[in-house]
Parts: structure tokens; C-alpha cells; sequence
């Protein structure tokens, strides 16, 4: 009996298969939305301030990252928590594909929140003249709240390691 319920509690780790595809569903709207705001500038690209300009690349800046964090995501997940994947020697395969342990990509999630974060920051600090003052406070406090908390986790790791 325990046999077949440690194998079925084993194989239950499928369940997260369908989840880890369902993020490359995530992605697709991120690349469509990519291209609809691309598609969005270029008519506009010889008139618009540099300041709307430069929002614009941040967006798109913003838009990669999470795409990355997606990836990294979907591909470290699925490795860690149901199958490895099997990939033909001649396949482009990511340089760090097998080697994210949890640890690993919690940091990399937790650096990539960061990294999001600062971009959205330094969208307001360029629309301050637009944002109340105790707004761009609490997006500063969020963001500072980011940092120490990925910066805790980082330190928390490093201790686990020596230990």
C-alpha cells in the first residue's frame, strides 16, 4: 500500500507539466503584445519627444524581461519538478538549462522582479510631473521592498550554503 501511494504521489509531479506549457501561452501574448506597441510607434516614431520614445523602449525593455523570466520559469521548473528534457545534441539547447536548482532560480525570479521593477520606477520618475508625490512613495517603497527582500533571500542562500 505504501508502495503505491509514495509511485502515485511520484507521478502527481505531472500535474505541473500542463502548467509549465500553459506559460508558453503567456509568452505568446507578450510577443503579440511586443509587436502591437512596435506597431504602435513606428507611425508615430518622427513625432513623438524623446521622453515618450525613451517610455516606450523601457515598455518594450520591460516586456523582454518578463518574457526571459517566463522562460527561465517554464524550462527551470519543468527540469526541477517533472522530467529533464531530452534534447537532441544538434538543438540550440540554453547554456543554463540543467543547472537551476530551486535555490538558483528563486535568485534569478527574485533579480528579475528587481530588474522589472526599476524599469517601472524609472517610468514614473519620468512621468513625476504627472504622478502625485505619495504615489511615487509607495512605488519606491514596493521597489526598496523588492531589493531588500531579494537581497535577504540572496543572503539567506549564501548562509544555507556554508552550513
Amino acid at each position: 500500500m505504501e508502495k503505491i501511494f509514495e509511485n502515485t504521489m511520484y507521478a502527481a509531479r505531472w500535474l505541473l507539466a500542463p502548467i509549465y506549457f500553459g506559460l508558453s501561452f503567456a509568452l505568446l501574448a507578450l510577443g503579440i503584445k511586443f509587436f502591437v506597441e512596435v506597431a504602435h510607434t513606428l507611425p508615430m516614431i518622427l513625432t513623438m519627444s524623446e521622453m515618450d520614445l525613451i517610455l516606450v523602449v523601457l515598455s518594450l525593455v520591460d516586456i523582454a524581461l518578463v518574457g526571459g523570466l517566463i522562460v527561465m520559469v517554464m524550462f527551470a521548473g519543468y527540469e526541477n519538478f517533472v522530467s529533464q528534457l531530452d534534447l537532441n545534441e544538434s538543438t540550440d539547447k540554453l547554456v543554463w538549462l540543467g543547472k537551476l536548482d530551486t535555490s538558483s532560480l528563486k535568485n534569478k525570479v527574485a533579480a528579475s522582479i528587481v530588474a522589472i521593477s526599476s524599469i517601472h520606477l524609472l517610468k514614473v520618475f519620468m512621468n513625476a510631473p504627472e504622478i502625485a508625490n505619495d504615489k511615487i512613495l509607495w512605488y519606491v517603497v514596493l521597489h526598496m521592498t523588492f531589493v531588500v527582500s531579494a537581497f535577504a533571500m540572496g543572503l539567506l542562500d549564501r548562509i544555507m550554503v556554508r552550513h
